[in-house]
C-alpha cells in the first residue's frame, strides 16, 4: 500500500482550498479547513517512515513542489491577516484619540517660581 498517497491527496485539497481568492468574510473558514487538513496530514506523515517503495518515492517527488506552493499561499494568507490586524489596531487607536483627545496629555501644575529676592 502506498503510504504517501493520502498525504498527497490532502495536500491537493489544501491547494484547492487556497486557490480561491481569500476575502475577509471567508478567511476564518479557510483557516479552519487548512488547520484540520494539516492535522490529518500530520498523522499520515508520522506513519510514513522509511523504507519507501519506488512508487512512494515518485509520489514524494510530486508532493514537494505542491507542498512548496501551499506553503507560499499560506504565508501570503497570514501576511494579509497580519496587515489587516495592524490596520484594525491603528483604527481603534485613532478612534479612541478622536473621542478623547486629551486622554494622554500630561500636564504639569501651572506653578511659576520667581528666583529673584
Amino acid at each position: 500500500m502506498n503510504r504517501v498517497q493520502p498525504i498527497y491527496e490532502i495536500t491537493v485539497k489544501m491547494q484547492q482550498l487556497l486557490a480561491n481568492d481569500v476575502t475577509s468574510n471567508d478567511r476564518e473558514a479557510i483557516i479552519e479547513g487548512i488547520n484540520s487538513l494539516l492535522l490529518q496530514r500530520g498523522s499520515y506523515m508520522e506513519e510514513a517512515k522509511e523504507p519507501f517503495t519506488k512508487e512512494e518515492l515518485e509520489m514524494g517527488k510530486k508532493l514537494l513542489p505542491l507542498n512548496k506552493e501551499v506553503q507560499e499561499k499560506m504565508d501570503l494568507l497570514f501576511q494579509g491577516l497580519k496587515v489587516e490586524m495592524k490596520q484594525v489596531k491603528k483604527q481603534k487607536n485613532s478612534n479612541r484619540q478622536y473621542t478623547n483627545p486629551y486622554d494622554k496629555v500630561q500636564t504639569m501644575d501651572g506653578m511659576f517660581m520667581d528666583k529673584r529676592k
